[in-house]
């Protein structure tokens, strides 16, 4: 057994990885240069993304990651002195010290975690598209409705107002071709099925509110170190057109709402993507170039996005090359498109003279792997073989009733476990239908100073009055003058922020404009 050796334990600057004649660390001043982390089924994936994790956390950065197995949870718990484990941190020159992680578990379902929604509009057509597979023509149909809705002063915050929006340009088709294009009641219908297909896969849980806010993802616990967030992906996997939107949804997020910090002395947040095949299969190319957009810009936000799959060619060459941090399990070669990731593994490392990079991929065992990470100077390290420290919590699924006491004690229990149904385009457009929306845009009665002053303020935002199309700033400011109106006479108004839509109304005076994969930018 090795001579215990406490100098290789994370340090503020750098996290320790593995060992084989040298250590392996990963410097978190450029853990924002992204990862991958690759590997056939069984070789051990899983548990070098729990270490890494944990360096993460043991550092003060938060970590969000996909749980597709349910093996991740365990980082929960504390870990257990197993024979296996220890003789592993014996042979490296550790000394095992069981620990565990402050966690919060998300569910698109609701199901195992904390539900995690967004409104179709934050959602944006571009992704929705990608989400229902629709061709050109229908992702044009639907570019439309959100347009529309915009204009109308429509909010789209759940699948019924998707529906609804849709369904009246159906029946406004011949006015909007003229402005739009052409809008066929047949392609309408088109999404209507795939509307209802993505349904019975489960995303109407998925789009409504309360929104997820991001700020969410980013917080440290008592002790100073970065919350881990686990998607619990079991069930949502089943659906991967759902998961893989899902995840680059809020990666684009990301992109939109943080603030530029250049390269900060470690992550703001660390983004482990697992099954990351899924976001590039059947890709159209405009998608995959924005893809290749927000994770070559998402650096510079502080965020490290770390792909997790079995073959490197199972990310495009462009993502590859944004890659930095490499970590290669074994590859088995029995097919010729195995013996391609092999080569493709081995070319994409920095050679090392003393190692067959090839030779050595096909002969690493579980636990083992090749590892490559950016020195001082951002440049690959070469590559070596590492055998992978074992992590400090428990390597495994937690049971349902550890589960259920880390949500009772979650930071943000109770914020998204209630679905909240706002008044937004299903619910205007009805009224259209029943002939009261002209008495529903009737200003609040009432004379004396108040009444005078929602009369002035309505007047000068134009919301006073009754029109068939409002702008968005128009439903704002209206929402404005009634919830100042109420909450001056101590009425139980709901608050600004649900008025006009939940986390889309939570700024006045903003744009409303769309970013880079289609979603709603607030501004």
């Amino acid at each position: 057994m090795a001579k215990s050796d406490n100098k290789m334990a994370d340090t503020g600057e750098k996290i320790f990885i593995g060992k084989c004649v040298q250590p392996a660390w990963l410097t978190l001043g450029l853990a924002n240069r992204h990862g991958l982390v690759t590997g056939a089924t069984g070789t051990g994936k899983t548990v070098s993304l729990q270490v890494m994790a944990e360096g993460f956390a043991r550092a003060g950065v938060p970590v969000f990651a996909a749980d597709i197995k349910g093996d991740l949870s365990g980082i929960s718990e504390v870990g257990e002195p197993k024979d296996f484990i220890l003789k592993r941190a014996g042979d490296m020159g550790l000394t095992f010290r069981p620990d565990r992680f402050s966690t919060i578990f998300w569910d698109v379902f609701g199901e195992q975690g904390h539900p995690v929604r967004a409104t179709v509009s934050e959602m944006g057509p571009l992704l929705l598209s990608r989400m229902m597979d629709l061709n050109d023509v229908q992702e044009g149909v639907l570019n439309i409705a959100f347009k529309v809705a915009d204009e109308q002063g429509l909010l789209l915050l759940d699948m019924k107002d998707l529906r609804a929006i849709l369904s009246f340009i159906a029946e406004h088709a011949a006015d909007l071709t003229t402005q739009y294009g052409n809008v066929s009641k047949q392609t309408v219908g088109t999404i209507q099925r795939q509307l209802l297909v993505l349904e019975n896969q489960g995303g109407a849980k998925f789009f409504g509110e309360p929104a997820l806010a991001l700020k969410d993802f980013m917080r440290t616990d008592s002790d100073g170190r970065g919350m881990i967030n686990i998607l619990v992906a079991d069930k949502l996997m089943q659906s991967p057109q759902l998961y893989a939107t899902f995840l680059l949804w809020m990666l684009s997020e990301l992109f939109e709402e943080l603030p530029e910090a250049g390269d900060p002395p470690k992550p703001k947040l660390v983004f482990f993507f697992d099954e990351a095949h899924l976001l590039f299969n059947d890709a159209p190319k405009a998608l995959m170039d924005k893809i290749e957009q927000v994770v070559r810009l998402i650096r510079s936000k502080g965020v490290g996005v770390y792909f997790v799959t079995q073959n490197p060619i199972d990310v495009p060459d462009k993502v590859l090359a944004q890659l930095g941090n490499r970590v290669q399990h074994a590859l088995r070669a029995f097919t010729p498109r195995d013996q391609k990731a092999v080569a493709a593994a081995a070319q994409t490392f920095r050679p090392n003279p003393k190692l067959d990079t090839a030779k050595v991929i096909m002969e690493l065992g579980k636990g083992e792997a090749l590892v490559s990470f950016l020195e001082g100077n951002g440049t690959p390290a070469m590559v070596e073989r590492v055998m992978i420290r074992p992590p400090s919590a428990r390597i495994g699924p937690i049971t349902p009733e550890e589960r259920k006491a880390i949500m009772d004690k979650s930071p943000v229990k109770g914020k998204y476990d209630t679905t909240i149904d706002s008044e937004s385009a299903y619910e205007v457009l009805q009224k259209r239908v029943a002939g009261s929306a002209a008495s529903a845009d009737a200003p609040a009665g009432g004379g004396g100073i108040l009444g005078q002053i929602g009369a002035i303020v309505g007047t000068i935002f134009g919301t006073n009055v009754s029109r068939g199309r409002m702008s968005t700033g128009q439903v704002v400011a209206r929402s404005v003058t009634r919830s100042v109106t109420n909450k001056v006479v101590g009425g139980a108004a709901a608050s600004l922020g649900k008025s006009v839509g939940g986390s889309m109304g939570s700024s006045v005076g903003r744009a409303l404009v769309r970013g880079a994969l289609g979603g709603l930018l607030r501004r």
